[in-house]
């Protein structure tokens, strides 16, 4: 198995979130580090602080020189998918093609409605998810991208300079919706991000996806399979070590430490000598 951390933006400040970054970067055990993409808070109080993920994130990134870095997830109503692939190719070239390109449907009302982006239905948001997919890839790999959609409509599009992993830098969905999250996931993605659950749900969705998988004539073992570990505010390191653990045994890659706030970079060390001690660590 491999381990990364996420610290939301939220509920925090940037020098708080900037020592957990740096002091990870020097802890071999954390392959990763990822942000969220919220304007509110989310399960808490919304009108508490919430740092930009992407802009975040790009400051991360110059502050570290090892790490992988995502965004878990890009809500992909929030940007038009050719600014995100602008957006996206700009990072993995100021990150020395360090990026994990994390994206989904989007889903929080509150914010989108107080903001006057439109959310659209469930299957709008899908729909609309789906043409986004395609643009990415096109503007990620090829010279240029034309796009008749519902959603979305481009023509002759550039995006110029491309980042230096090649074809693209890996995309990870997020979400369990199985009828549309899954096949998307199958169809188009290097990545999928389990968000939380029991380990039998986890493998349940697990099965789906390499179903849809089998539909499109694609390898299953070709996706990362990751899932959101939380760290409580007891730091209690064995119990997140036990859900590992659980999870590795329906299949899990990658275990995404959640930390919680206030941050602070005391709880990193202990969290990666407990999983060297585990023997779950990839060699």
């Amino acid at each position: 198995m491999r381990f990364a951390f996420k610290t939301s933006p939220q509920n925090t400040t940037w020098s708080d979130m900037l020592e957990i970054w740096k002091t990870a970067d020097d802890i071999d055990v954390f392959e990763s580090g990822w942000t969220f993409d919220h304007f509110y808070p989310i399960f808490s109080d919304s009108t508490g602080p919430c740092l930009e993920g992407w802009i975040t994130l790009t400051a991360l990134a110059q502050a570290t020189t090892r790490l992988r870095v995502g965004v878990l997830v890009t809500g992909i109503h929030y940007r038009h998918p050719a600014v995100l692939a602008n957006m996206a190719s700009a990072l993995d070239i100021v990150s020395n093609g360090r990026l994990e390109l994390g994206i989904g449907a989007g889903w929080n009302e509150e914010e989108s409605g107080a903001y006057g982006i439109e959310l659209g239905s469930i299957k709008e948001r899908f729909d609309r998810f789906e043409e986004a997919c395609q643009i990415l890839k096109g503007l990620l790999t090829q010279e240029t991208t034309t796009f008749d959609g519902k959603f979305y409509q481009l023509k002759d599009a550039r995006n110029e300079p491309k980042g230096p992993q090649q074809p693209h830098p890996p995309i990870c969905i997020g979400g369990s919706g199985e009828k549309r999250t899954l096949r998307i996931t199958a169809q188009y993605a290097d990545h999928w991000n389990f968000v939380g659950g029991t380990p039998e749900e986890f493998a349940r969705k697990r099965d789906v996806l390499a179903r849809h998988c089998a539909d499109v004539g694609r390898d299953p073992k070709e996706i990362t399979l990751s899932a959101h570990v939380r760290l409580g505010e007891d730091r209690n390191y064995r119990g997140v070590i036990e859900d590992c653990i659980a999870l590795g045994a329906e299949g899990l890659d990658l275990a995404i430490m959640y930390l919680p706030p206030p941050y602070d970079p005391a709880v990193l060390e202990p969290l990666a000598e407990t999983i060297r001690d585990s023997g779950l660590l990839r060699a």
